[in-house]
């Protein structure tokens, strides 16, 4: 199980619907978020949440985080401008996984206009549940800053 301090939000307006799910979600499971916005449907661009979760992660307020938009690519590109973040798109729970458990990812992106809660909720039980494996792995994670 990952070590949880408290779970940044962030999302555009695409993403808004979900990650208010994501809030019910961990509410449901007495796990403490702080929402670094949008704040409604408006439309709003995705580079300004995505960089204050960031900044929100490397000072240390916030650890992992979730990220919303409506493909997930955009703030996930805006997130991994940031040499302290790992985030990684998932819109299977394999991926999830796999971006744990490979990459030490430390934000999960998820596409808002491509999956449903159902999807979501599996997504999340997985990042939360899987651990980094290290090995091999941290010497190429060990690399990705530069």
């Amino acid at each position: 199980m990952m070590d949880v301090k408290v779970v940044g939000l962030a999302s555009d307006h695409a993403g808004y619907p979900l990650k208010e799910f994501v809030k019910t979600y961990l509410d449901a499971r007495g796990i403490a978020w702080k929402d670094y916005g949008t704040y409604s449907t408006e439309s709003c661009d995705y580079p300004d949440f995505g960089h204050a979760l960031a900044r929100g992660i490397e000072a240390g307020e916030v650890y992992p985080g979730i990220a919303v938009c409506g493909s997930g690519q955009g703030i996930a590109m805006t997130l991994n401008k940031h040499q302290q973040i790992r985030a990684g798109l998932c819109w299977t729970a394999e991926m999830a996984q796999l971006i744990r458990r490979h990459n030490n990812a430390n934000v999960l992106v998820m596409p808002g206009r491509f999956i449903d809660t159902d999807m979501a909720k599996e997504i999340m039980d997985a990042f939360f549940a899987t651990e980094f494996e290290g090995g091999r792995h941290e010497r190429r994670v060990a690399k990705i800053p530069v």
